[in-house]
């Protein structure tokens, strides 16, 4: 990993079906192999508490070296976003930031109940689209409002994902390096 991406762990938390080996997720572990993904027992079924529980432990699961741990950095997708946000408003340890991408809508899957309306804990950005079938980005707008993320509205680029045909999704690359500085800065701000 280069530059300020160096400064953090990278937790890839997919969507619903895991990230195929076309989607941008997959294809960013591909440029950064250190970039870790987070398993689901079951891609096909949407868990809440379930996909939470392991967002939980794999944020637990990788001993850092040295003596000062790197905090991390999660990017989800779609469901895996849901499942990021639960984890993080319950226990933001170790949460340096979270970027969000084109989240599922929780009344879809009636987890709404079980997620935050207020800030989150950490910065987060939330990227939407103005034509995504899983959640329209007012909704995605709303959410992002409840979470005090910042919402970049992406145009129309479907559910951001393989079908997107986003390629390694450069401009997705320049919001995450956007992310990781100014998670950057609050660390030395609070110190």
């Amino acid at each position: 990993m280069d530059g300020v991406l160096s400064q953090f762990r990278v937790l890839i938390a997919p969507g619903l079906h895991g990230s195929g080996p076309e989607h941008w997720q997959s294809r960013w572990q591909r440029l950064f192999p250190a970039f870790e993904r987070i398993e689901q027992d079951d891609w096909d079924v949407p868990d809440l508490p379930r996909w939470s529980a392991r967002v939980d432990r794999q944020r637990r699961a990788v001993v850092n070296t040295g003596d000062h741990p790197r905090p991390l950095l999660i990017v989800a997708h779609s469901f895996g976003s849901l499942a990021a946000v639960h984890s993080v408003a319950r226990d933001p340890a170790g949460v340096a930031g979270l970027l969000l991408v084109a989240p599922a809508d929780p009344d879809k899957f009636n987890v709404a109940a079980l997620l935050p309306k207020q800030a989150l804990p950490v910065p987060s950005v939330m990227v939407g689209s103005t034509d995504d079938p899983w959640m329209a980005a007012p909704r995605a707008e709303l959410w992002a409002r409840h979470w005090h993320s910042r919402f970049i509205n992406g145009g129309p680029l479907g559910h951001i994902n393989a079908e997107s045909g986003l390629g390694d999704w450069p401009e997705g690359l320049e919001i995450l390096y956007f992310l990781a500085e100014k998670a950057q800065n609050n660390a030395l701000t609070a110190h």
